[in-house]
């Protein structure tokens, strides 16, 4: 059962990642990688594999040190579970970035290898976007808000 939850728990993340790289733009793509709650299922699955393990779990959190936490890693759920919540931050991660890149005009030839190389290796995707991000100046594409109302006019003396 281990093994079909720690596959499980990609498999949840696979579609956000396939719209956010296949179909950019697109008002599906958008509304999903808007939403948070893409990463409750993989959370559910996260405690299915956390609860059995919770007194090695939380033992290696509330004392971190190294053999704490490789000592819950050799435990099938343990591993499992982590492996969850790696899937789980790097969804948000990848969804925030995205969400990012469009607001500046980073173009999606641009973010859909970033988007790859954070589903494997987030950090360095991360740290990738973010030296990108820098280079533009950060300089935003100012859209109405999401209510459909433009934003307000700046204010001039009287």
């Amino acid at each position: 059962m281990t093994g079909f939850l720690f596959d499980l728990s990609f498999y949840l993340a696979a579609p956000v990642w396939l719209l956010m790289i296949f179909a950019p733009g697109r008002r599906t793509t958008d509304r999903v990688a808007a939403s948070p709650l893409t990463v409750v299922p993989i959370l559910a699955v996260y405690a299915a594999m956390a609860l059995p393990v919770f007194p090695e779990l939380w033992a290696a959190v509330s004392s971190p040190d190294l053999d704490g936490f490789r000592e819950l890693l050799v435990l099938a759920d343990g591993a499992g579970a982590i492996w969850a919540q790696v899937i789980a931050w790097d969804l948000l991660i990848g969804q925030w970035m995205y969400r990012e890149a469009r607001r500046i005009g980073i173009h999606p030839l641009v973010m859909g290898p970033l988007l790859v190389l954070t589903i494997l290796l987030s950090p360095f995707g991360l740290l990738l976007f973010l030296l990108l991000r820098a280079a533009r100046g950060n300089r935003a594409i100012r859209r109405p808000a999401a209510s459909g109302t433009a934003p307000a006019p700046p204010r001039t003396p009287a």
